[in-house]
């Protein structure tokens, strides 16, 4: 193949569909907050309702900000080029530190988080490699690591998106099983929120 044909081919497999692209938008924006949303709005009551719309605009003008950046320069392809553009190297190297320090104090988050969860669930659970004996939630933590790990390796947004779906699908069975747990199960939905005003 001549070099064109190479770098061409090299483009088109990096790039994904519309569908595949919706799957990993979907799996990013739910997270975790799907659940959460509700608790923390009957904690706050209407006063959070409020700091929640109030929040989502802010998200939404800074999306539309980054929309203007990246597209009146061309080569504004992530945070640290937008950061390179108006400030020069040292807001490039600014920014993705912050934007690394942020993905990596999430990963954290999410795998503590995951280890507490999961040993809620089994207590009992103990792995011994060897003389090293692994209990609770470090041990649910090392797993939920070694399991997320290849997924960080996944270069083509195209099969990421296979994963996302499987987060999504997650969710959705999660929130049906929600529901059906508190319209069946004799749990009920009752209104227990503070007033907050």
């Amino acid at each position: 193949m001549e070099l064109g044909q190479v770098e061409n081919h090299q483009h088109q497999s990096s790039q994904t569909t519309f569908m595949r692209t919706c799957f990993n938008g979907v799996n990013a924006m739910s997270g975790i907050g799907i659940l959460s949303a509700s608790y923390a709005l009957s904690q706050g009551g209407w006063f959070g309702l409020i700091i929640l719309f109030v929040m989502s605009v802010m998200c939404w003008y800074t999306g539309v900000l980054l929309g203007k950046c990246m597209n009146s320069h061309p080569l504004a392809k992530t945070y640290p080029d937008i950061g390179n553009i108006a400030f020069g190297y040292k807001g490039k190297v600014m920014v993705s530190l912050f934007l690394y320090c942020e993905l990596y104090f999430i990963l954290i988050e999410l795998l503590i988080l995951e280890g507490d969860n999961l040993y809620k669930l089994f207590p009992h659970m103990s792995i011994k490699l060897g003389n090293v004996k692994i209990q609770g939630r470090n041990g649910f933590i090392i797993l939920a690591g070694l399991v997320i790990l290849p997924t960080t390796w996944v270069r083509s947004l195209g099969l990421l998106a296979y994963i996302s779906a499987g987060g999504v699908l997650s969710y959705i069975v999660l929130v049906v099983s929600v529901f059906c747990v508190g319209t069946n199960d004799r749990v009920g939905f009752h209104e227990g929120g503070q007033d907050v005003i």
